[in-house]
């Protein structure tokens, strides 16, 4: 991963205000139609990234896709 690299993490769900907040370096987008929620952000080394993925994991989501956005 190269260094200021943004990324999305879609979730399963329309997250709740209180489980984005375990999420602080990150940015959210629910989309209640879709029942799922998005979360971006930009990583500066791949400790965050793994730290994320942990994070999510800890949490019991499901991570229904990861991808690098166009800078």
């Amino acid at each position: 991963m190269s260094v200021g690299a943004s990324y999305q993490f879609v979730v399963d769900g329309v997250l709740s205000a209180r489980v984005i907040a375990a999420f602080p370096e990150l940015r959210a987008q629910v989309d209640e139609k879709h029942g799922m929620t998005t979360l971006f952000g930009t990583m500066n080394d791949p400790t965050t990234m793994r730290t994320i993925m942990s994070r999510i994991d800890d949490l019991g989501l499901t991570l229904l896709e990861m991808r690098r956005s166009p800078q």
